[in-house]
């Protein structure tokens, strides 16, 4: 039997639990009967678990690396004498006196 939201095991007489209280409220802490009442059940506060999960990510990361090769060219100059001969040929004409030229 549902009678503003309560439920009762058994038929009850508000007269006889001498609670004090009017039929729209329950007060289940007062004089407690001797018949079992139902209240209507009590909202709570939520309770929070909290769960920290923690998820890893592989980011690959490419860095280009430039390898620079700077070739150094040096030139060492050796100097090696080189010994050489040159001739001069000098041609001297002797004419004999002649008389017609």
């Amino acid at each position: 039997m549902e009678q503003n939201k309560f439920e009762f095991n058994n038929e009850t007489n508000f007269d006889k639990m001498n609670m004090g209280t009017s039929m729209n409220s329950c007060s289940c802490m007062d004089n407690m009967p001797t018949q079992t009442m139902m209240c209507p059940p009590v909202e709570e506060c939520p309770q929070e678990r909290v769960c920290h999960r923690y998820i890893c990510y592989e980011v690959p990361h490419i860095m280009p690396c430039n390898t620079r090769v700077i070739n150094h060219h040096i030139y060492r100059h050796t100097y090696t004498p080189c010994f050489t001969t040159c001739e001069e040929n000098v041609v001297s004409n002797v004419y004999d006196q002649r008389c017609c030229f």
